[in-house]
Order: structure tokens, then C-alpha cells, then sequence
């Protein structure tokens, strides 16, 4: 491995993904317009469009490809952090925290439902025209608008460990699951990014799905709603239902291969 300097700093910085999106006019939009994959779409953003440039699209994922090994560094120090955030937190007061976490949460969800609004017309045009093998096998979804929410998806998974820092401040039970779960799925996103797996486009689908719902649960408890029973075991049912999809997507890809 690249042993982490400037560089690393440099080339995130000069990273198109970030250069190019703080841009206020990416945000126009072209009504009626069709991919590269041959999928039709109401309206498309221009920071969408620039996927639909397959040059720009590897560029991206020449970045990735030299760098996806951060995630691990970034999974290290995340873990390193709830150890030492912990014990210092140990013998200190509970921080509140309610608006940061309330919006927080909200931003969260907004991300996800958006995210999951946007990968449905690739889903449905994947399976109804294409059939199951396109889904899993087919990875042509980097490119378009697809692309784009895949991309997002993956490097969001850095900016989630956020979850943690509120769970640790404020000194709440802080299961295994949670923290293996944000550590291994970041590694896991940028590797198969990495390597352009096409069974992702399953996992990125079905994730923005499950934190649409479950951050706009955590939203509306964080303001102090109740929330009925059911809601809560309705938001565990998806989080594990999607567990159960993604271990039947990882055999179909393994009889299709």
C-alpha cells in the first residue's frame, strides 16, 4: 500500500466528484432525458449528466481504484475512536444534543429518499426489460444516473460513522452490530466500487431504501414523537429483510457465474 501523505489530501481535493459538484449550476435541470443505459427520466440534474460521459465516469473510478484502501484507514480510526471516545466520555456528562441529531437525522433521510427515488427507474428497467442476470451480472449501471447515486452511495459510508459520534456523546448503549456494521459496509462500498461489482446496484437500491425509512425513524424520535411499536419492528423487519435479499443476490451471482 501507498504509505498516506499529501497526495492522498491532493487528490481528494482535486477529486472531480467534489471539485465539479460545489458548483451552484450543477443544480439545473433538463426535463425528459435518456441515459446511456436507454432509460428515459422525468428530469436529470447536470451534476447526474456528467455520468452519462463514460471518459468521466472511469476517471472516477481510477480514483477509487488507487485509493478504496483509505476506507480501511478510515475504519481503523473510526474504531479507534469509539474506544477512546468511550473512556473519555466514562467519568463526563451526558451531551444532550437533541437539534444537531434531529437534524442530523433529517438530512440523513432526505439523502436516502432521494438516493432510493432516483436508483427505482434503473431497478425496474433492470428487472422488467433485462430480467434478474442483467441485475446481477450487467454492470453498466456505473454509468447515467445510476451512476452517480452509486458513486454518492459509497462515499457517503464515510461521512455515516457520524452515527456513532451522537451514540457516544450522548453516552447511549452502543451494540456490536451498529459499529461492525458502519465499519465493514465502508470497506466493503469502496471495494466493490473498486471493481465495479454489478450485484451492488442491489445492495446500493435496497440500502438507500432501508435509511430512507429508518433515519426518518430516527428523525421523528429524536423530536420526541411517539412512535407506535409496530413502526420500530417495521423498520427492524426491513433492516433484516435486506440481509435476506442481499445473501440471495451473492448466490444468484454465484450460479450465474
Amino acid at each position: 500500500l501507498a504509505i498516506p501523505t499529501m497526495e492522498v489530501f491532493e487528490s481528494f481535493y482535486r477529486n472531480p466528484i467534489l471539485r465539479e459538484y460545489l458548483d451552484p449550476k450543477q443544480l439545473q435541470v433538463t426535463p425528459w432525458v435518456l441515459d446511456p443505459i436507454g432509460i428515459h427520466h422525468p428530469f436529470v440534474f447536470d451534476f447526474e449528466k456528467k455520468f452519462f460521459d463514460k471518459t468521466y465516469a472511469h476517471n472516477i473510478y481510477n480514483w477509487m481504484n488507487k485509493w478504496w484502501w483509505l476506507s480501511i484507514v478510515y475504519s481503523i480510526i473510526y474504531v479507534g475512536f469509539i474506544y477512546y471516545g468511550r473512556s473519555l466520555m466514562e467519568k463526563r456528562e451526558r451531551f444532550e444534543l437533541r437539534l444537531p441529531l434531529i437534524l442530523w437525522n433529517v438530512a440523513l433521510a432526505s439523502f436516502s429518499i432521494f438516493g432510493m427515488i432516483r436508483c427505482v427507474p434503473e431497478m425496474i428497467y433492470g428487472i422488467d426489460k433485462r430480467g434478474l442476470q442483467y441485475t446481477i451480472c450487467d454492470n453498466s449501471n456505473i454509468y447515467g444516473v445510476t451512476g452517480f447515486w452509486i458513486t454518492i452511495f459509497c462515499i457517503s459510508k464515510v461521512p455515516e460513522l457520524i452515527d456513532t459520534l451522537f451514540i457516544v456523546l450522548r453516552k447511549q448503549k452502543l451494540i456490536f452490530l451498529h459499529w461492525f456494521h458502519h465499519a465493514t459496509v465502508l470497506v466493503y462500498a469502496w471495494y466493490s466500487y473498486h471493481d465495479w461489482t454489478a450485484s451492488g446496484r442491489w445492495f446500493v437500491f435496497l440500502n438507500y431504501s432501508v435509511h430512507a425509512l429508518m433515519y426518518s425513524y430516527y428523525a421523528f424520535r429524536a423530536m420526541k414523537f411517539q412512535i407506535p411499536k409496530w413502526i420500530s419492528v417495521t423498520v427492524t423487519t426491513f433492516q433484516l429483510s435486506q440481509m435476506v435479499v442481499g445473501c440471495f443476490v451473492n448466490y444468484k451471482a454465484y450460479v450465474y457465474k
